[in-house]
């Protein structure tokens, strides 16, 4: 029926680091979740240290989305970066749309 299925053992947990307005933060959010992933979701602009986090991953900066796949970062990832750092495998394709990024 879609979605994803894990490999030998459970994804590891999944954390979005996201800001309101953010257009890169509402794709992968809506992308992730149509692949029916899990995640735990948290506004940098409510929680200051998680801002702090993101900006230790981030080279100082508040870059988002950033994603925190079992202790490891990734910053401005596509959906299809998240599913391969959590061991996840996509039995159908994400459209271009959802899986691409544009700078900016």
């Amino acid at each position: 029926t879609g979605g994803v299925t894990t490999t030998e053992r459970p994804h590891p947990e999944i954390t979005v680091y996201w800001r309101p307005g953010c257009p890169f933060c509402m794709v992968l959010k809506g992308s992730l979740a149509r692949a029916g992933v899990v995640t735990t979701r948290v506004n940098i602009w409510d929680d200051p240290e998680a801002a702090a986090v993101v900006r230790r991953a981030a080279q100082g900066n508040e870059t988002v989305p950033t994603v925190e796949v079992g202790g490891r970062f990734l910053v401005n990832p596509t959906a299809g970066q998240v599913l391969e750092a959590a061991g996840l495998s996509r039995r159908r394709r994400f459209s271009r749309r959802d899986d691409q990024r544009t700078s900016g």
